[in-house]
């Protein structure tokens, strides 16, 4: 008698262990799969009460053989992100460069969730004082452009002249533009695109491109005839540039968003 109850304690003990091992290891806890994946399974309860394989990716929900957990176990997260920060200031002085502006992941995706963007952005820009502050003066040449889009994120008071100018309006016929104005692919150089020749483009002259002692920005054609034609560069790609002709000077830019820029 006390024989058989020992062996029924130890049989009692093993199914107890089993059970503890079946919960521990079944449904879909740690077996989440970002796609369908016939590998991505296991042997339990599925969601329509059949006991055998489950299913714990992807697409178990289009052909209804998931395992019982899998809406508490792998529900899509998408990424987070922070908030951009500020511009960083011009990689370099005095010359059409770079400036970055970054952010941080603050959730990373998980269980097919939507994957995190890019965390750094560029745009074109330029600084009007050297390493020394000292002022870089005009420099003639071609007129620098980016979009007017990055050209929000750029102080507007500056010790050349009035803060308070609002500068004033410039609308150009685009004459042509090298190839290289569409063949890159990075995101600060998307606006580039639009830049088609035939096309009537607005260009905006504000501070801190807008200097009071000169009335004008660099390559903005107000002194040249309207026949003119005349030099632009993008900045943030030195290979897109191309010609242009003035139309006329206006107090505000009245043109599409994509065919709206500001000078440099």
């Amino acid at each position: 008698m006390m024989g058989s109850s020992v062996e029924f304690a130890c049989l009692l003990l093993v199914v107890s262990t089993l059970g503890k091992n079946h919960l521990v290891s079944g449904g879909c806890s740690g077996r989440c799969c970002r796609s369908r994946d016939l590998s991505c399974s296991t042997t339990d309860w599925r969601m329509d009460r059949v006991y055998g394989t489950c299913y714990c990716d992807k697409g178990c929900d289009k052909t209804k053989d998931c395992c019982f957990d899998y809406f508490t176990e792998c529900p899509a997260q998408d990424c987070t992100m922070s908030d951009w920060s500020f511009w960083s200031g011009c990689a370099k002085p005095c010359q059409p460069s770079v400036r970055v502006r970054v952010r941080h992941t603050e959730r990373h995706p998980s269980n097919s969730g939507e994957p995190c963007p890019s965390l750094q952005e560029r745009a074109g820009c330029m600084e009007y004082r050297d390493h020394h502050g000292g002022h870089c003066g005009q420099k003639s040449g071609p007129a620098f452009i980016t979009s007017m889009e990055f050209g929000k994120g750029r102080p507007k008071h500056d010790n050349y002249g009035n803060p308070l100018d609002p500068g004033f309006c410039v609308e150009f016929m685009l004459q042509s533009r090298t190839p290289h104005c569409t063949v890159q692919n990075r995101p600060h150089t998307h606006w580039m695109r639009y830049i088609t020749e035939g096309f009537k483009v607005c260009v905006l002259c504000e501070p801190p491109a807008l200097r009071n002692n000169s009335g004008s920005c660099q390559g903005d054609g107000q002194e040249s005839d309207k026949e003119a034609v005349l030099r632009w560069q993008a900045v943030g790609n030195h290979q897109c540039s191309g010609t242009w002709k003035k139309v006329q000077k206006t107090q505000q830019c009245n043109c599409p968003p994509q065919h709206s820029f500001v000078f440099i």
